[in-house]
């Protein structure tokens, strides 16, 4: 009676599994809990599957079986369910209570710890993340992920700080693998570029992203400049005008209920988060971050991009335009407006005009060297290549700025440059026009964007807890002779430095 002998259901759907044939293995464990509901840990893998899949939902309620029917480590469900909550529902206070339940069951679980401290972050807590940090760090003083970030949110007043010896005690570890290396080099940058050491900051940070490099050796390679170039230009080839389309959502329809977009774009490092949380400041709008949207749909729905959408029919477009809408609608139910600020769906404005030719793109800009230099001071994931090298930063830099001049060209009236220099000396004036660009009414609060309440889950979290200043303008200067190549290679190329 196979019914009561579920082996081969089992060896089935973790071979599935094992392959990365998700859709498969989620159907797999699905029958077979169907039969055998009475399997916690088969509850656990079904969860982690639908998590892959992006089906939030249901790997929640996976996941709440699992713990009814008393899985192992019931922390390490907790701790799931909070990364759900958090990274992809964007619902903070359920992630800290998932959080709270892992720790509650065993409080000297590190995962948590860091994940908690970083939620505490997230939020603007500066003092509860330190104490997390440190309770963390108690346990385990050579988590060296947990002291780099203990370091960059604590800070140093000068040279002399202890927490810099720390630092540099832990990078002098013969045993430190590279990816540990290149976090604490990060927060050793910063710290020195805090204190004014600047020739020293340079030297770390350039170590730190060598170590960033060797943490993933041959599984990401080089940054491809030819490959980056023919990528634009396929872009520019494949959008080579404006197309007059109709909508691909009945705006009036898409109005009653479901979020509306504002997307928002431009280099990383480029003053993004700024304007996203003046924005959230706006009664009609809620901060979206870096949503992945539209990437998973360049992704999962038009490889091979963009020769695909010479394809693209009507009904695929609408069909794509309402899976985008059901996603935000999905994480933000309730919200009039939502920003998607990704910055690198620059690359995708012709598609995003293609899905919603009524959106709004507002595009961050900022001093060119400024901008290479806080990318390459950004521990950026090490898959992002070009981040690792100035000069690629600086070939990146003069791509996107290539790709933007033909965006303008094509779709200028639904474009708003917000430039970060500019903003942060006369506010008020930027924010009126952001307003007017977004269609939405002067509202105070947006001077304050320091105020918001919002979740900010990016590098820039603790820079747009300050009321607006303009400490980050003009940055490159510390650094001149270290920028001189780049200055000369950018000017040789039209864009000045």
């Amino acid at each position: 009676m196979t019914s009561h002998l579920p082996e081969a259901q089992l060896r089935e759907a973790v071979r599935l599994e094992r392959a990365g044939r998700v859709p498969e293995a989620i159907a797999a464990y699905e029958r077979l809990l169907a039969a055998h509901p009475a399997l916690p840990e088969s509850w656990f893998n079904l969860a982690v599957l639908r998590r892959r899949a992006g089906r939030f939902d249901a790997a929640l309620a996976a996941y709440r079986e699992a713990l009814g029917r008393g899985v192992r480590d019931p922390e390490e469900v907790h701790l799931n369910c909070g990364v759900i909550y958090a990274d992809h529902l964007r619902q903070d206070a359920a992630a800290e209570r998932e959080l709270d339940a892992a720790l509650a069951l065993n409080p000297r679980y590190v995962p948590a710890l860091l994940n908690l401290a970083n939620l505490h972050e997230d939020l603007g807590r500066r003092e509860a993340a330190l104490a997390t940090y440190e309770r963390l760090l108690g346990i385990d003083t050579h988590h060296f992920e947990a002291l780099a970030r203990y370091a960059s949110l604590k800070g140093v007043a000068d040279s002399s700080d202890p927490l810099l010896a720390r630092l540099r005690a832990a990078l002098a570890d013969s045993c430190l693998d590279a990816a540990a290396r290149a976090s604490l080099g990060f927060a050793l940058g910063k710290l020195l570029d805090e204190c004014g050491a600047y020739d020293d900051a340079f030297e770390a940070y350039a170590a730190a992203n060598r170590a960033s490099r060797a943490s993933v050796g041959a599984r990401a390679p080089l940054y491809d400049r030819a490959a980056a170039t023919a990528h634009t230009d396929a872009l520019i080839a494949t959008f080579a005008a404006r197309d007059r389309v109709v909508p691909a959502v009945d705006a009036a329809a898409a109005s009653t209920g479901t979020p509306q977009p504002i997307f928002i774009c431009g280099m990383f490092r480029s003053g993004s988060t700024l304007v996203e949380q003046v924005l959230a400041r706006h009664p009609q709008v809620t901060a979206g971050g870096e949503l992945d949207l539209l990437p998973a749909i360049v992704r999962d729905d038009l490889a091979p991009y963009p020769a695909s959408l010479a394809r693209l029919s009507p009904e695929r477009r609408r069909a794509l335009a309402t899976k985008y809408l059901d996603g935000l609608a999905q994480r933000f139910p309730g919200a009039a407006f939502v920003t998607d600020k990704r910055p690198d769906n620059f690359l995708h404005v012709g598609l995003i005009e293609t899905l919603f030719p009524e959106a709004r793109i507002v595009h961050t800009t900022r001093n060119p060297l400024d901008n290479c230099l806080s990318v390459w001071f950004l521990h950026l994931d090490p898959r992002m290549g070009y981040a690792l090298d100035l000069m690629d930063t600086g070939h990146r830099y003069a791509e996107y700025r290539r790709l933007m001049a033909h965006w303008r060209a094509l779709y200028g009236s639904d474009i708003l440059d917000v430039d970060y220099d500019r903003f942060v000396r006369a506010p008020r004036e930027s924010i009126e026009r952001l307003l007017g660009f977004c269609g939405l009414a002067w509202d105070d609060a947006c001077l304050s964007p320091e105020r918001s309440e919002a979740a900010v889950k990016t590098a820039s979290v603790w820079q747009v807890r300050r009321p607006i200043h303009r400490g980050s303008s003009g940055r490159a200067g510390h650094y001149r002779r270290q920028l001189a190549p780049l200055a000369a290679w950018l000017k040789a190329r039209g864009i000045d430095p």
